[in-house]
């Protein structure tokens, strides 16, 4: 039986997934919303389906790269939704991000129906998208997550099991928290130093090999030229859009309260990428946040007031 693999979802993420996919000389029935990406999908070689029942019908292994919980469950739920759609035994792969009771919700009601599936998130951005070296973080049953290694391979570098369904979304959640707030302390530092009258390259070179390092610094710096490829040296073109960072911050701050974590630094982050992007920068990489941080000192609502002063 020819494997068929069916993907919705044609956003700055599931195009250049698609694309390794069909370099790979994969048969893909593809969906999405706008026509635009369609046609694009169609010249680069897929085949296009008039709905997502016609991906479900037509497919062995479904893999779907949504924006939010919203659009998961209306393509995944409903009369013509994949769960009902789909081949009995089809392999589901959602590597939205999304919160995690949607997607443990989503894992139940596709095991019931007959069907494998896994979520399987993604980190590295569209630069790894492009070419192939995405990280897959899965949760689901490892016999599901066997059966899709060899498609997760052609899209990705490493494919790194988290647990139960919804383990691969949890760990995303808390991935991205960690980033959001890291990408923050890179700009802080890098701006600091700058405003200090320090060497910026010496600064960088040292704190990037000492203790105060941390991955956004070290491969995604916030200020052009120190690191070839990233978006601040082409005027922060996403990329990973702050719009995209504030939606995963919220997701965490959604599942902290969800389970009374106590986590103040995300929700800091949170307000600081929030009024960068009501500023405008909705669209702009998340590493400008450092154009917010190089602003003057306290001028934007959510700082403390400066230490160290006296009435």
């Amino acid at each position: 039986m020819t494997e068929i693999i069916g993907f919705i979802g044609l956003g700055n993420m599931g195009m250049p997934m698609l694309d390794q996919l069909l370099k790979s000389e994969k048969k893909v029935s593809v969906h999405d919303i706008s026509e635009d990406s369609l046609a694009k999908a169609s010249e680069l070689g897929a085949v296009v389906a008039g709905s997502v029942s016609d991906v479900a019908k037509a497919a062995n292994i479904v893999i779907t790269m949504l924006p939010a919980s919203s659009h998961v469950r209306s393509v995944y739920f409903g009369n013509s939704g994949l769960i009902e759609s789909a081949q009995l035994g089809t392999l589901l792969i959602d590597s939205s991000t999304i919160d995690v009771d949607t997607s443990r919700e989503i894992g139940v009601a596709a095991a019931k129906a007959g069907h494998e599936m896994i979520d399987a998130p993604v980190t590295g951005g569209v630069m790894a998208a492009r070419v192939g070296k995405l990280n897959f973080i899965v949760g689901g049953e490892k016999t599901s997550f066997e059966r899709a290694k060899p498609v997760l391979n052609i899209m990705g570098q490493n494919l790194l099991y988290a647990g139960p369904q919804g383990s691969g979304i949890g760990v995303k959640i808390c991935n991205n928290m960690s980033l959001g707030i890291s990408m923050i302390a890179a700009a802080e530092t890098l701006m600091l130093a700058k405003r200090l009258g320090l060497d910026l390259k010496r600064t960088y070179e040292i704190i990037s090999s000492a203790s105060g390092q941390n991955w956004a610094l070290n491969n995604y710096c916030p200020l052009p030229g120190f690191i070839d490829g990233v978006p601040s040296n082409s005027g922060y073109k996403p990329g990973f859009s702050a719009e995209m960072m504030r939606k995963d911050l919220r997701l965490s701050q959604n599942a902290a309260l969800s389970v009374d974590a106590c986590t103040p630094l995300s929700a800091h982050a949170l307000s600081i990428y929030s009024h960068f992007c009501d500023s405008g920068d909705s669209q702009t990489d998340y590493s400008g946040i450092s154009k917010l941080i190089g602003g003057d000192a306290w001028d934007y609502p959510f700082n403390p007031e400066p230490v160290g002063t006296s009435d």
